[in-house]
């Protein structure tokens, strides 16, 4: 039994020699494929390891999320420490990280070689320095002073000495406070209407939020009003003779706030038909004056004419004005009557008596008489002869004629 189980036992053993063999020639096959893999890997944890040899580390424990307001400063806190081993030079570089891959990392600030380069960065020329004198004592530190929205950013300390490197980064907020805002009621403010009470602020980094409050009557808001927090409007639905009072508004967001004061009155209704009344008797005093202006310019305008025509009437019942006659024609018309008068005899002396007179000018009377009541002809004298006169002593004279225009004829 004990050879059988002997031989057994051998003739096993000599059966899985083979196998042992293939096993052991697979594995090194595969010792050689791994080979460079491993070495790689070595060298990988060589290097992590030479880092961590360096012993320069970080050592700020701070906050990595910062947000100040507009005008406000703030530290950017990075500490590091430096072990034996890490003999080269010291860089601390503070840098603006890009929000685009493809733009480029903005220098903030700048140590090397035992010297700060604090204007390097045009944008923020004066408004960064280093915390500490010596950076080297190990204070990395930054102060950003007068901050603007446009410094708002991801900021990176890196602290290079050969052969240690060790970065930090920050994400800083730049907000700005409310401005002061305008609070103004939109729309008519009358009793039964809807009446819209309006906040903005002009200026602020949202998100802004409204608030509205009343300060006056029980401090209590319309049981009516319906707020809007984030378009800062309040409307009151038909408005009562109660919502009359004082209301502040207040803007704020994570770094300030700001408020204003509104004064609301509501009145009654206006009397529409009595607007509409009065507009219209307005209108009417209006055209009546216009038509009274009209009527005594156009008056005037026709008593200037009538008087213009009558002053250049010429009257027919008016005697015309005695002509001057020169002397020489008076002397010659006295001689040419002086002959005509021996000329004459008795006979037509009567009949040149009988001829209209010219030459007798009318009395104030006559002349303002109207025309229809022209004078009655002189009764005419009983005529007598010729020879009768004769004796009685009378010398034939003859009486010169006038025309219309006084001249004789």
């Amino acid at each position: 039994m004990l050879r059988r189980s002997g031989a057994a036992a051998f003739h096993s053993n000599s059966t899985q020699v083979p196998t042992a063999k293939f096993l052991f020639r697979s594995r090194g096959i595969a010792r050689k494929g791994m080979e460079p893999t491993i070495a790689r890997f070595c060298c990988v944890l060589f290097s992590i390891l030479a880092g961590t040899a360096s012993g320069l580390e970080i050592t700020s424990t701070g906050p990595t999320t910062i947000e100040k307001a507009s005008g406000q400063s703030v530290k950017l806190d990075c500490h590091f420490a430096l072990a034996p081993e890490d003999s080269g030079p010291l860089d601390i570089e503070w840098s603006l990280l890009a929000s685009d891959n493809q733009k480029e990392d903005k220098v903030v600030i700048l140590y090397s070689g035992d010297r700060a380069y604090e204007d390097y960065y045009p944008a923020m020329k004066g408004r960064a320095h280093f915390n500490s004198a010596d950076p080297k004592n190990g204070d990395a530190s930054i102060n950003l002073t007068g901050l603007k929205s446009s410094d708002t950013g991801t900021y990176q300390c890196k602290v290079k000495k050969a052969p240690g490197i060790r970065s930090r980064k920050m994400l800083l907020t730049v907000m700005v406070k409310p401005s002061k805002p305008r609070c103004y009621a939109e729309g008519p403010t009358e009793e039964g209407k809807d009446v819209v009470l309006r906040c903005l602020s002009s200026e602020g980094t949202n998100p802004l939020q409204y608030t509205w409050e009343k300060t006056s009557d029980g401090n209590l808001l319309p049981a009516s009003a319906v707020l809007d927090p984030v378009g800062g409007t309040m409307n009151v639905r038909n408005a009562s003779a109660g919502a009359s009072g004082t209301y502040r508004c207040t803007a704020n967001n994570r770094v300030g706030s700001e408020e204003c004061v509104l004064r609301l009155n509501i009145t009654p209704p206006p009397n529409t038909a009595g607007i509409i009344a009065g507009a219209i008797i307005a209108v009417l005093l209006i055209l009546i004056i216009i038509a009274i202006i009209l009527f005594c310019c156009c008056r005037a305008r026709h008593r200037k004419k009538y008087e213009k025509e009558i002053c250049n009437e010429i009257r027919e019942d008016v005697p015309p004005p005695k002509s001057r006659v020169s002397t020489a024609r008076s002397f010659t018309s006295v001689g040419s009557q002086r002959s005509s008068l021996g000329s004459m005899s008795p006979s037509n002396l009567h009949e040149y008596a009988l001829k209209p007179q010219y030459d007798k000018i009318p009395s104030s009377e006559e002349f303002e008489r109207p025309p229809s009541h022209a004078p009655l002809p002189p009764p005419t004298a009983p005529k007598m002869a010729g020879p009768n006169l004769s004796r009685m002593g009378a010398i034939p004279v003859m009486i010169p004629a006038q025309n219309r225009d006084g001249s004789i004829v």
